[in-house]
């Protein structure tokens, strides 16, 4: 899918263009890509010239909400499909986003690409082949291919959140020219298509579930199995945890995980929001 070039607008962004304007300023000096350039745009009583298009004022936007221009409007960033999706902005500049109301990624002390950075230099990911298991927005992608990695292998299950990467401009698109053909992204539920992987074909694993309750197959035997299987021995793997009701209910997620991998083949210790194993040789 081709990825979005046009602005993407917050409530706060149109509304500096739109004082900028009513100020009787010619131009504004800012970000209209959540942060990942700067450009002059030139504005007047009708709307504002972006990237060579004019575009005209929005209506009234509404807070915590991505909007993109769809070629008639600027429209927000979600859908609705199995459950309500949308793009959510942050203070950091890279969006995290949200299902039925659920943040998906850690916002509140750190970037989202932040913290997918730190996480994704725990396997070391400079020459590997990495199996990206969830790709959500793709941010472990993209600081797997910043970091040098030879191939990233990455699966995601929901059409909608691959629709958002490509409204996104921190997520990596595979077509890219930095990319260099080094992120293969296929539409597909990684619990499924891992028995077609072949033995010991990847170098390292990045997995990122959506929480137990929603996709226990992710946390199963089963499929950590399968992560034993196709990675090479002495490889890494992150598995996103988090704490999830262990306050309410006394489950330690990360120490039932740690058993499983370990029963799989693993050595693996808490690191992080997670757990951090080694296949053992």
């Amino acid at each position: 899918m081709t990825h979005y070039a046009g602005p993407l607008l917050t409530r706060d962004s149109a509304s500096a263009l739109q004082r900028a304007a009513e100020g009787g300023a010619a131009h504004w000096q800012g970000s209209l890509d959540l942060g990942r350039s700067e450009a002059d745009v030139a504005l007047d009583a009708q709307g504002f010239v972006f990237a060579g298009q004019h575009y005209p004022w929005p209506g009234k936007l509404k807070d915590r909400t991505l909007y993109y221009w769809d070629g008639e409007a600027f429209e927000p960033i979600s859908r609705f499909g199995t459950g309500l999706i949308k793009l959510v902005p942050t203070e950091w500049g890279a969006p995290t986003f949200e299902i039925d109301g659920i943040k998906m990624l850690p916002t509140a002390k750190v970037s989202p690409y932040d913290d997918a950075r730190r996480k994704v230099e725990l396997i070391a990911p400079a020459g590997k082949i990495v199996l990206d298991t969830c790709g959500g927005l793709g941010y472990f992608a993209a600081c797997c291919l910043a970091a040098g990695v030879a191939q990233v292998r990455s699966f995601e299950k929901n059409a909608d959140v691959l629709w958002l990467r490509t409204l996104n401009p921190w997520s990596p698109d595979p077509d890219a020219d930095n990319a260099g053909g080094r992120l293969q992204l296929a539409h597909g539920d990684v619990s499924e298509a891992i028995a077609a992987l072949a033995d010991n074909s990847v170098d390292a694993i990045l997995h990122d579930p959506p929480r137990f309750g929603i996709a226990g197959e992710l946390y199963s035997q089963v499929f950590y199995d399968h992560l034993a299987r196709v990675i090479r021995a002495g490889g890494k793997l992150f598995h996103y945890t988090g704490a999830p009701n262990r306050l309410t209910s006394g489950r330690d997620v990360p120490r039932e995980v740690a058993k499983r991998l370990e029963k799989a083949g693993f050595k693996a210790e808490l690191a992080l929001d997670g757990v951090l194993a080694t296949r053992a040789r």
